[in-house]
């Protein structure tokens, strides 16, 4: 992976400082009220209901200051917090009447302060912002979600090996039989590697290299969570399958693919895959790709 440059890291942390700055988030009373901007969010995250826990990994907050904060919006009469129903071990955190007020008004205030920054561009220069914006939530997704390498067995990689069998079981005509799914043995260890991807602890893509033959390895099972396509993520499990290749020895990897996925197709041509005969008897493929691996 290449190093970040300067210019980079100094452009991202200029926009934050005006952003915050912009949007008072630096102000001890946010959009006006009687609170900072992180009891805010708080309330606004709450919404219907939620579990604590949840809100922790959501926020990525410690585990002491979001249990205060809480504490301190359930003594404003704002939140209640209650054990929850399923589970003794959880505090599952909701909205008061009080707070659905707040709430709104926070939803009012704020829809007015973008409103306000937005009157003074024209028209095309709010679909050139707000494709902007798009494209830079897009990215940062993309840069805050790790990818891990994982044993083959472990529950996550099972998961995500279930899910993506399931849904390739929709788009495939003939459906898909999850006895074709690779072994945990097959990915694991000096010949093999399994990939998880995690968007705040939650997995969100995966992929697979084992062992084809002397020199050669296979890419299998390459999968993005729906809720995380169109980030670019399926490119860059592709990148780190192809550097744990390399790291592996491999100076090929191969991978097939089915008719019906042409936009798997388009992105392994793009990464710089040729199409080269058949090399395995999967019944679902249609198409096999080749790459060389730099050394």
């Amino acid at each position: 992976m290449e190093p970040v440059s300067a210019e980079h890291v100094t452009t991202l942390r200029r926009f934050n400082r005006y952003f915050t700055r912009r949007i008072g988030a630096l102000d001890d009373h946010y959009l006006g009220q009687d609170r900072p901007l992180g009891e805010a969010r708080l309330l606004f995250e709450i919404g219907d209901g939620v579990s604590l826990r949840e809100l922790r990994v959501r926020l990525g907050l410690d585990a002491g200051y979001l249990s205060r904060m809480a504490r301190a919006l359930e003594a404003q009469g704002l939140v209640r917090i209650t054990v929850h129903p399923k589970d003794t071990r959880q505090r599952v955190a909701e909205l008061t009447p009080a707070g659905q007020v707040e709430v709104k008004e926070q939803n009012r205030r704020a829809n007015h302060l973008a409103e306000g920054l937005l009157r003074g561009l024209t028209p095309p220069q709010r679909g050139q912002l707000t494709e902007a914006l798009g494209s830079a939530q897009r990215l940062l997704r993309l840069a805050a979600i790790s990818v891990d390498v994982v044993d083959g067995a472990a529950p996550d990689a099972r998961a995500c090996l279930d899910a993506y069998a399931a849904d390739i079981d929709e788009r495939f005509p003939e459906g898909f039989d999850p006895a074709s799914l690779v072994r945990p043995h097959e990915v694991s260890g000096d010949t093999g590697a399994f990939l998880v991807a995690y968007e705040e602890a939650r997995p969100v893509g995966c992929g697979a290299l084992r062992r084809l033959e002397a020199g050669v390895g296979e890419i299998r099972h390459v999968w993005v969570h729906p809720d995380a396509r169109r980030l670019g993520l399926a490119r860059r499990l592709l990148d780190e399958l192809e550097r744990q290749a390399t790291e592996r020895g491999y100076e090929i990897v191969r991978l097939d693919t089915h008719a019906s996925l042409t936009e798997a197709q388009a992105m392994y041509r793009a990464c710089g895959y040729a199409e080269i005969p058949r090399y395995d008897a999967n019944v679902y493929a249609a198409y096999w790709f080749e790459k060389r691996l730099a050394r």
